[in-house]
Formats: structure tokens, C-alpha cells, sequence
């Protein structure tokens, strides 16, 4: 199984996660272009496109032919590129709070100049400054619901070198992205759209996502906003677990 985290992430926010699976399975978590350890890279490997050719070059590397894809955010989209573009390389896709980009070109260019502005934002230096103004984002609203847990993430996202994750929001922020929506049809594997309840956003896009792809399946978690992992982990592990179960991936 191969996890992707989202943007400000690393791949140890999946240790929770790999850990609830009890050692069912092989688990690969990777630091995307400009998070945790992936930094200095040629400037090709901070794209979508440039970071899946690194994602598929690790798993050659380790001898993995196939593999299970899960990805939150940013690396919910990764995984869905890889899985439209790589389906031979994938047996199952699971995503949280994911999207397959947007489809207007007015909009991914709005998009765009947004995170040009983040990137500058974090090419200035201050980082704990950026993080706290990105949890304050609605989309975030309902982890202050749990005591510490924004403080957690802000720590841990402290980390990160701020220039790097600079480049890695220009090149593979959502307006950047080419539009996956009229590629969904074509999936061709077991795969489920997990978001929360409170994010109506990303629960329209999951449930606009199966309408569109007859193998995926939306579960809209109730009590959950963007990151389900984080505000429901149980609920989030008995959906991944059921759902590797149900597609006969154990």
C-alpha cells in the first residue's frame, strides 16, 4: 500500500494509519517533492506530472509491480493522476478529500494566482505565521473542535523548509493541475472517495465523482471535515479496511 500525504504534510502522517491496518500489509509512505526529506529536486519533479515519475521510480526501485494507492488532498490528486495514467501499475485507489481538479480554465487561473500569493507568503520566511492563517482557512474549520489538535499539526508542519514547499505550491497547487474530470470514466479499478460532512465541498465532489466513474464509490463520514484521518481515525480505518476487505485486496 502506498500512502500520499497532502500539502504541509510528510510522510509520517501516515504511522496512525499503517498501524491500525496490524501488519496486514506492506506499507510505503513517501515525502512528496519539497515536504520532509524530498528536497533540492530538479525543478520537473515539483508538477504533478514530475512527482508521479518520482512516486513510480521508488516503486520500481523496491521491486512493487502493484500496489494499492490511498492519498489525502494533494496526494488524493496524485494518486487519481496516477491511477488514470498508471492503471496497470495500481490495483485499488482510496482518497480522502480529493479532487480531480477544476474543469474552467477562469477558475484553475484565479486558483493559480491564489497560491502564487501563498508561495510568496512562505518565500518570506515566516512559517508558523503561514500555517496559523492556514488553519484558519473554513476548510479547516472543524479541527478546532478537538483540543490541540491544530497546535499538532502546526508543530509538525514547522518541519518543512517554507521555500520548498513554496516551489512544491506553484507547481503542484490545484491551478496547476490539468483537469482529471473527463478522464474519470475511463477508471477501470475498485476505488472509494472518503470526505467529511462538514467539508460539503469535497462531499459534493466525492458524490459528483462516483456519479461520473461506476467503480468508485462516495462515503460522506458525518462528524468529519477536510482531514477525516485526523477528526474520525476510527471511523477513517474501519472505511479503509473495510473497503481493501470488500474489493478482495487482502
Amino acid at each position: 500500500m502506498l500512502f500520499l500525504h497532502g500539502f504541509l504534510g510528510s510522510s509520517k502522517d501516515w504511522q496512525e494509519t499503517a498501524l491500525r491496518l496490524g501488519g496486514r500489509f506492506r506499507t510505503i509512505a513517501v515525502d512528496l517533492p519539497g515536504h520532509g526529506a524530498s528536497l533540492g529536486l530538479p525543478r520537473e519533479c515539483y508538477t504533478l506530472e514530475g512527482a508521479a515519475r518520482e512516486v513510480l521510480g521508488l516503486l520500481d526501485g523496491l521491486g512493487v509491480g502493484r500496489c494499492m494507492l490511498c492519498g489525502y488532498s494533494m496526494g488524493g490528486r496524485l494518486a487519481l493522476y496516477l491511477a488514470l495514467r498508471h492503471p496497470g501499475r495500481f490495483s485499488a485507489l482510496f482518497l480522502e478529500s480529493a479532487t480531480p481538479g477544476l474543469e474552467d480554465p477562469a477558475e484553475r487561473e484565479a486558483r493559480r494566482r491564489a497560491d502564487e500569493e501563498r508561495a510568496r507568503e512562505l518565500e518570506r520566511g515566516d512559517l508558523e505565521g503561514f500555517l496559523q492563517r492556514w488553519y484558519r482557512q473554513p476548510l479547516f474549520a472543524s479541527l478546532s473542535r478537538r483540543e490541540g489538535l491544530i497546535g499538532g499539526l502546526v508543530r509538525s508542519r514547522l518541519r518543512n523548509d517554507p521555500e520548498e514547499l513554496a516551489r512544491a505550491l506553484r507547481g503542484m497547487g490545484t491551478g496547476r493541475q490539468v483537469s482529471l474530470w473527463r478522464a474519470l470514466p475511463a477508471l477501470g479499478m475498485p476505488a472509494l472517495a472518503v470526505a467529511g460532512e462538514l467539508d460539503r465541498k469535497f462531499a459534493a465532489l466525492a458524490r459528483e465523482m462516483e456519479r461520473l466513474a461506476p467503480p468508485l464509490r462516495a462515503v460522506v463520514v458525518p462528524g468529519a471535515g477536510h482531514n477525516v484521518r485526523l477528526e474520525q481515525p476510527g471511523a477513517y480505518a474501519r472505511l479503509l479496511c473495510g473497503f481493501l476487505e470488500e474489493g478482495g485486496l487482502e
